[in-house]
């Protein structure tokens, strides 16, 4: 949900931009009513920040994505093989070849966007999920 930048302020606090674009496009996936989550290597608490907003379960700060992936479907008793999941860059590669969806944005890394089963249109940050949730709605 983000382009992979990140401003960073003279007292060394960091920020990230985001698309209000996303926001609505998680709306339009919850009323479809499926689970999300933000499973980011982002130690910075603005992502915490953001998912509260946006109000879906967040991992931050996390070292191993798939692993962190793996604990929540077995306690949400979810299928891997039925799970979508949007990477960009290389350490979204484990997880990426663990699911049974994965999809990228159009500026993800070669190697995410040779094993995507979608490749979106839309740059990440500029409204990737939005795009992703119109494919669900029309």
């Amino acid at each position: 949900m983000t382009d992979n930048k990140v401003f960073v302020f003279e007292k060394g606090l960091e920020a990230v931009r985001c698309c209000r674009a996303d926001g609505l496009g998680i709306n339009m996936i919850k009323k479809l009513g499926m689970d999300q989550i933000i499973i980011s290597t982002e130690s910075n608490p603005v992502v915490e920040v953001r998912a509260k907003k946006i109000d879906i379960p967040v991992i931050y700060n996390c070292e191993n994505k798939l692993l962190a992936l793996e604990l929540y479907c077995e306690q949400n008793n979810l299928d891997k093989a039925r799970v979508l999941y949007v990477g960009n860059d290389i350490n979204d590669l484990d997880v990426m070849n663990a699911v049974g969806i994965p999809v990228c944005p159009s500026d993800a890394h070669p190697s995410i966007l040779k094993i995507a089963s979608i490749a979106l249109e839309t740059k990440g940050g500029d409204g990737v999920v939005r795009e992703l949730a119109e494919k669900f709605e029309y």
